[in-house]
């Protein structure tokens, strides 16, 4: 499963985004997506994630009720619309893959296999 991230950029606080993760060499309709992102000095953060069947999604406190994660099955594409954004939000933000059984997910960094490469979100004050 090949990964790519993008959408990133600059943006004031309060302002929005919306990533995209688009996947080649697999179908991405059985394969659970996450978002990730890591600013410099922390450990990396799961923030959303979503059931291959789109029908569960997941967010930590530190953005549920900003973020959104959606997928279009047909486009092989998961989005992550970023709203209200603050400098906090700074980071590189990765999408990441995985085959989970039962249709479950989890937002667990070391559960998934397959990265694309960053996207640097940048929210200024």
């Amino acid at each position: 499963v090949q990964l790519q991230a993008s959408g990133g950029g600059l943006v004031q606080a309060g302002g929005t985004l919306r990533l995209s993760c688009v996947a080649s060499g697999v179908n991405l309709d059985t394969y659970a997506v996450a978002w990730f992102r890591q600013a410099p000095g922390k450990e990396r953060e799961g923030i959303a994630v979503i059931t291959a069947s789109g029908s569960l999604t997941h967010y930590p406190d530190s953005v549920k009720g900003r973020f959104t994660i959606s997928r279009d099955n047909a486009k092989n594409t998961v989005y992550l619309q970023m709203n209200s954004l603050k400098p906090d939000d700074t980071a590189v933000y990765y999408c990441a893959a995985a085959n989970f059984a039962w249709g479950m997910a989890t937002i667990n960094d070391h559960d998934y296999d397959n990265w694309g490469r960053g996207t640097q979100v940048t929210v200024s004050s």
